[in-house]
């Protein structure tokens, strides 16, 4: 098994490191994080050294990184620490679940994040730093662009682009053949049915609360 550090020791750290443990090949031995953001000395029994010490804990010939982070500042973040780990020496493993439905011939890059029950169709590319979390369905051709973010339970159609830096979020649908804009956010419960340009925000309505309280509904 190859030996995998994790940088983060927050919640995104915690599922990743339930995950590579459980349903891959890697062995977790350790994780990382700023040295301004180093509270503990051990994270799941593992050490947690801060990242400018890391090359002297695990040597970079020596082991795999994956970086745990969310889509703090539209995703830079974690594409940023992406290529400070790689200026090191290190080399970005991507997690892709056994329980995800995926075909011959999937195409998705470095530091990638693909939970269970996404449903990759045939065709779709996926890039580098991506993070689909679980169930979601993503359609035949469609393209998912570099630093993406994308929630749960969201709908891509086929051949859809996703550009660079975009967030996603819960039951979001983008019909077929639309190109999202680098740098959007899709809300949760979005419904985009044309084109979008760079930097669009788009957010789906929230559910209004009834004027009759709970306690005067009938049948309940």
């Amino acid at each position: 098994m190859e030996r995998l550090v994790i940088f983060g020791a927050g919640q995104i750290a915690d599922v990743a490191h339930f995950y590579f443990t459980n349903d891959s090949a890697f062995d977790v031995v350790g994780f990382s994080v700023d040295a301004g953001y180093l509270r503990e000395p051990s994270f799941h029994g593992l050490p947690v050294v801060a990242f400018d010490e890391l090359a002297k804990a695990f040597p970079p010939a020596e082991h795999r990184i994956f970086i745990a982070m969310s889509y703090v500042r539209l995703n830079q973040a974690r594409a940023e620490k992406l290529a400070a780990a790689e200026s090191l020496g290190y080399r970005a493993v991507s997690y892709l679940s056994t329980k995800a439905t995926v075909w011959p011939g999937l195409q998705y890059g470095r530091n990638c994040f693909i939970l269970e029950d996404n449903t990759i169709q045939p065709f779709a590319r996926i890039g580098n730093n991506v993070t689909l979390w679980s169930g979601n369905h993503i359609g035949h051709h469609a393209v998912i662009g570099d630093n993406v973010f994308i929630a749960s339970h969201v709908v891509v159609s086929g051949a859809v682009k996703v550009g660079d830096y975009s967030f996603i979020g819960v039951n979001a649908t983008i019909r077929d053949n639309v190109t999202i804009g680098q740098s959007c956010v899709i809300g949760a419960g979005a419904l985009i049915l044309r084109d979008t340009k760079d930097l669009e925000v788009y957010m789906g309505d929230g559910s209004i609360a009834s004027k009759v309280p709970s306690n005067r509904l009938r049948g309940v």
